[in-house]
């Protein structure tokens, strides 16, 4: 049974919402921050967050704060739920005033695109030297939309520390959100964060008029290059067959709560990017990523050519059918090393 505590989640979209309310849910005091003072007046006085999750009434345990000192003071744990270009920044802020036993949390996908460090790397690099252990990530098929009204949903947490990986997974698993645990910390977020891709893929390729045989294979030969990217980052091979990799693979790749499978969507119907980003209103964190990744594949030698492809529609005008043509006329490969069983 755990214990109730008060508990800072860090940033008020809908993911943040819907952590927020799985923590009160567990009975735990949770302070909700973000610079809207607006919202939080909505969210303390009518207890909704209309601008994320309209038509679903928040827990009274939910204080709202636009007062970032005051939200992580005397916090035993600290969620992090932050677009991944705001981290650093934001990390800065509250660093000075978190609790010296405090558990971090981040439920964030993505990567540090000047750096290209991974949100775990960013983080520590902002706290004492003593909280690099007390850091946890959250990761998995977890739509905020089916969360906040407890359809059933499973995630992982992953940390290098046994005791808070335990400790988070204890802090935020309820009768309808299962958390499972993984060590492995790189591969984690390496899964989360490259699967933003492969939605922009797949929601292009529903856009094109495309069928089931062509998501089918995306998303298939996604999962190789994210593996192969990952493996090559120090991560297990395995966990991109568990939830943070096959499963929100397929989360994301398939549902219509899915930001980065509806800004696919509408590049694949002849939408320009910037006005697909302008009419989403939300981060789409598999832009920013493919960039990332890009860059990634480069420098560690990395062959992930749908990542390469995804870049060059999205930031050097390439059309989605040219995108096609080409991975479709490839150079013949094995899917399959046979010699070693190892996917190419």
């Amino acid at each position: 049974m755990w214990l109730k505590k008060q508990v800072a989640v860090i940033g008020a979209g809908s993911w943040g919402t819907a952590l927020a309310s799985v923590c009160a849910d567990n009975q735990h005091e949770v302070t909700l921050w973000m610079r809207d003072a607006e919202l939080a007046e909505e969210i303390n006085q009518r207890h909704i967050n209309h601008k994320y999750l309209p038509n679903v009434s928040l827990s009274p345990l939910i204080t709202a704060s636009t007062d970032l000192e005051a939200t992580v003071t005397g916090k035993k744990a600290v969620i992090l739920v932050l677009p991944s270009h705001a981290i650093r920044g934001v990390m800065k802020q509250l660093a000075p005033f978190l609790e010296p036993d405090v558990l971090l949390i981040h439920a964030i996908k993505g990567f540090e695109l000047d750096s290209l460090k991974r949100i775990s790397e960013v983080i520590q690099e902002e706290v004492p030297a003593h909280l690099a252990q007390r850091l946890a990530v959250l990761t998995g098929p977890s739509h905020a939309e089916e969360v906040i009204i407890k359809a059933p949903t499973t995630v992982v947490v992953s940390s290098s520390s046994e005791t808070s990986m335990l400790e988070a997974q204890d802090l935020v698993m309820t009768n309808y959100f299962r958390v499972y645990t993984n060590s492995d910390m790189v591969g984690a977020e390496i899964a989360g964060a490259l699967k933003n891709i492969i939605a922009l893929g797949a929601g292009l390729s529903d856009g094109l008029g495309f069928g089931d045989n062509a998501k089918a294979a995306l998303m298939t030969r996604g999962l190789a290059e994210i593996t192969r990217l990952g493996v090559n980052m120090g991560a297990n091979p395995s966990t991109f067959l568990g939830l943070a990799g096959v499963g929100d693979l397929i989360g994301t790749c398939t549902s219509k709560h899915s930001r980065n499978w509806r800004a696919g969507y509408m590049l694949g119907q002849g939408i320009s990017l910037d006005e697909v980003l302008s009419n989403m209103g939300m981060v789409v964190e598999g832009v920013r990523t493919t960039k990332a990744a890009n860059q990634l594949a480069e420098r560690e030698h990395v062959e992930m050519p749908i990542t390469r492809i995804m870049y060059e529609i999205l930031f050097e005008q390439k059309t989605p059918r040219q995108g096609v043509e080409e991975l479709m006329g490839r150079m013949r490969t094995y899917e399959m090393d046979w010699m070693e069983g190892k996917p190419l």
